[in-house]
């Protein structure tokens, strides 16, 4: 993709986005993510009234008076988005890829935290951390991480959200707003690999999943004798679509994994929404403010 190019197709997420964000997402996201936490003020002298567990008594002993700690309701939170960009996101046979359609929810999502004048930042990962953008505010900075949404390369075809996660509890101290935007596809005998992580991980940020996948990932069609490979490991098989046999034991196993990953979430009271690429992600992003 030549510079041109991606300047054009960066103006014209913006434009979609920016406008989704100021006419639809403003007043949802504001309501769902203010004041999600609570920042140290000041100290003041007790009065009568005041919770005695917000007593500082290292300040009360060098006063010799009593004095509590004050805080406040956090106005400027942190936002940060975790972009699953492995090889599995080129897939894609309606609408658009998956990894395009995260670009999309991507830039939404941050066009509403500036418009709610919050820090952004961005993790690409694939099986290892690719690149990190520390939070920043302006739109200069944001039309940064769309850019690297589109344009990265990723060094490695691989998945592993467990490694991203990991990073993010190790690298934001402070507690943030954490979309993964990611398929998902990341298990092992068909059992999500991450689960460790994903449970710090919830200790430590409001995180939120945002699953895409391809209508075609669900179901096959009848197509005869088709050669698939994994995009990710490079191992082919072949599999005879006209088998009724074949697909419905294919299609068992995708919803196990669904069902999998589902029980999971609710394990730890992850909030998460699931969008296909062929699909309109509008209902889908009010569904999950709705739910904060």
């Amino acid at each position: 993709m030549t510079t041109e190019e991606l300047l054009k197709k960066v103006r014209k997420i913006e434009i979609k986005t920016k406008a989704l964000s100021h006419q639809i997402f403003a007043g949802e996201y504001h309501s769902a993510f203010k004041g999600r936490g609570m920042a140290f003020s000041e100290v003041r002298e007790y009065q009568y009234g005041d919770d005695v567990r917000s007593m500082d008594w290292n300040v009360t002993a060098r006063m010799s008076a009593p004095y509590v700690k004050v805080f406040e309701e956090e106005r400027e939170l942190t936002v940060l988005l975790a972009v699953d960009i492995s090889r599995s996101g080129l897939f894609g046979t309606k609408g658009a890829t998956k990894r395009a359609q995260a670009a999309e929810i991507a830039a939404t999502l941050a066009f509403s935290a500036m418009l709610n004048n919050d820090k952004v930042g961005c993790l690409l990962f694939s099986d290892s951390v690719e690149k990190f953008i520390p939070p920043k505010k302006g739109r200069t900075h944001l039309l940064h991480i769309l850019r690297e949404i589109i344009e990265y390369e990723p060094l490695h075809n691989g998945t592993d959200i467990g490694g991203a996660l990991r990073f993010l509890s190790s690298a934001i101290k402070r507690r943030c707003n954490v979309f993964l935007i990611s398929d998902m596809l990341d298990v092992e005998k068909g059992e999500p690999r991450y689960e460790d992580a994903l449970k710090v991980a919830v200790g430590r940020h409001d995180l939120s999943v945002i699953r895409i996948y391809d209508p075609r990932e669900r179901s096959l069609p009848p197509v005869g004798l088709v050669h698939v490979k994994d995009s990710e490991t490079g191992e082919g098989v072949w599999i005879n679509t006209d088998s009724r046999a074949e697909r419905a034991a294919y299609e068992k196993w995708f919803r196990s994994v669904e069902n999998a990953t589902e029980k999971l979430f609710n394990r730890y009271q992850v909030d998460s929404v699931s969008v296909s690429t062929d699909e309109d992600y509008v209902r889908a992003l009010m569904a999950l403010f709705h739910r904060k």
